[in-house]
C-alpha cells in the first residue's frame, strides 16, 4: 500500500495545536480593504479554530486521524 499524500493547499492554509485543534486565518483581508472598518480588519487579523463540521475533511486532507 502506498503511503498517502498530503493536500498542498491544505499544509499551507492549515496549523495543528499542541491540543489537535486545527487554526486557520480569516478570509476577506487580502485586498479592498479601503472600505472594511477598522474594527472589522483588526478582527480578521486573528487566527481561528477551524468549525467541527470541516475538521474531519481537513484532518483527512492533512493525513492526520
Amino acid at each position: 500500500m502506498p503511503k498517502q499524500k498530503t493536500k498542498s493547499s491544505a499544509k499551507k492554509r492549515f496549523k495543528v495545536t499542541g491540543s489537535g485543534k486545527l487554526k486557520r486565518k480569516h478570509a476577506f483581508k487580502s485586498h479592498i480593504l479601503t472600505k472594511k472598518s477598522k474594527k472589522r480588519k483588526l478582527k480578521l487579523r486573528h487566527d481561528t479554530l477551524v468549525h467541527k463540521a470541516d475538521k474531519s475533511n481537513i484532518k483527512n486532507q492533512l493525513c492526520l486521524k
